[in-house]
């Protein structure tokens, strides 16, 4: 039976070790892209239909509470669809997903009639530290309603 020999063992080991460097961090950056992407897409969702339902009354709706009313902790958890159901969620006609499907983010839309601010408010791993990205919009004297460029976002790693 043949074995190896240290050379060929240090070249095994720099080849492992050369894939890892490059697929750890590239697997890191892409788990921490896919907790981005629910509390981007549903805030982005929720100002579109605010300012687009502002657009006929030219004033933002009413203000909904934080939904649900304790972000998940450290999970995904499904929410019941009667949580959405307050008047100003189905005014704008927001979920952050699909009825039944886990969402790690508690949502929030904060209305002064000609302003909003939209917030999600999450705790990805259960620490006690939350991670916050908001948008806000306007009705301007002169203007259709719209929201602003950018976003908000504290501590999105947290």
């Amino acid at each position: 039976m043949r074995r190896f020999t240290p050379i060929e063992l240090a070249i095994g080991a720099a080849l492992l070790g050369s894939i890892a460097a490059v697929a750890v961090p590239t697997f890191a950056r892409e788990l921490h892209a896919s907790r981005f992407v629910e509390p981007i897409d549903a805030l982005a969702r929720m100002s579109q239909n605010a300012a687009a339902q502002a657009e006929a009354t030219r004033r933002f709706g009413d203000s909904a509470p934080l939904t649900p009313s304790a972000p998940p902790r450290g999970t995904k958890e499904v929410t019941p669809t009667e949580a959405w159901e307050h008047p100003a969620w189905l005014a704008i006609d927001f979920r952050p997903v699909n009825d039944g499907a886990p969402h790690a983010y508690a949502y929030a839309f904060d209305s002064r009639g000609d302003a909003f601010t939209a917030r999600a408010h999450g705790d990805l791993d259960g620490d006690g530290i939350f991670s916050t990205f908001e948008v806000h919009g306007l009705v301007p004297v002169d203007g259709p309603p719209r929201v602003e460029p950018g976003m908000y976002v504290e501590s999105e790693l947290e």
